[in-house]
């Protein structure tokens, strides 16, 4: 669990339920069923109608990752790279068969297999980075998701306030309740601003972050696989991955 992304949700409805609060203002008002079913639904359908079924399917299953994301044991990695080469050097490249047995990434995994293989180092490389473009432009797409839902949630919530109003201008002969309704309009906007910049938003922003660490790493074991394919010396390999291994740390 990503406590910080925890930590940020609470304070960010916190502060805002606070601020209601303390400015003396009734906290019951802050939530409207009615305009929370045109801000979200309102965004969740804009976004259905921009989006293909896959990668909005797609961006729904990653969002886990906002909570919970994938660990890239850098300098771990880089260890067992080394080794790797070591083995290779002295045992030929089919003695990885039990190390790709036992690999739980499958970019390492496929990687491990082009070598057994004998796939030239080249090749190996061309393959490698279309798998890598692939998944970043897989990743990307599902942060530009969110990032959507972000730009049309302010103004729908805008088009929930304009609705509430022109409700709210049936009361335009009791003065009390016209106040309340057109608070209650404006809560629309509350939520189409709030859930924006809250949620939508930095969720975009929290799985680009990943998809970064994510290249990062595979490109750190890009780097040492071609290596251990070309048959570098353990001195050069480690200088090869020092820079990745260093701490990069999401």
């Amino acid at each position: 669990m990503d406590k910080l992304t925890l930590i940020g949700l609470l304070l960010a409805f916190g502060s805002l339920v606070a601020g209601q609060w303390l400015s003396g203002g009734s906290l019951l008002i802050l939530f409207n069923v009615h305009a929370f079913i045109i801000v979200v639904g309102g965004t969740l359908g804009a976004v259905m109608i921009q989006s293909s079924w896959h990668h909005f399917i797609a961006a729904w299953q990653h969002l886990g990752w906002v909570f919970k994301p994938p660990k890239y044991e850098f300098a771990l990695s880089a260890r067992q790279l080394r080794q790797w080469g070591t083995q290779v050097r002295q045992q030929g490249f089919l003695s990885l068969e039990d190390a790709y047995g036992d690999e739980v990434d499958d970019f390492c995994r496929r990687g491990l297999g082009l070598l057994i293989d004998g796939i030239e180092p080249a090749m190996m490389q061309e393959l490698l980075e279309q798998q890598m473009d692939l998944e970043q432009e897989q990743l990307e797409s599902q942060a530009r998701i969110f990032e959507s839902m972000g730009g049309y949630s302010p103004t729908i919530g805008i088009l929930g306030a304009v609705l509430g109003l022109i409700q709210a201008m049936a009361y335009l002969a009791t003065p009390e309740q016209l106040g309340n309704g057109i608070a209650v309009a404006f809560v629309s906007t509350i939520y189409g601003v709030g859930f924006a910049n809250f949620v939508y938003l930095p969720i975009a922003n929290k799985l680009r972050q990943i998809n970064s660490q994510q290249m990062v790493y595979q490109e750190m074991v890009l780097s040492g696989l071609i290596a251990i394919a070309q048959g570098e010396s353990s001195l050069s390999l480690e200088r090869r991955l020092s820079s990745f291994s260093s701490g990069f740390r999401l």
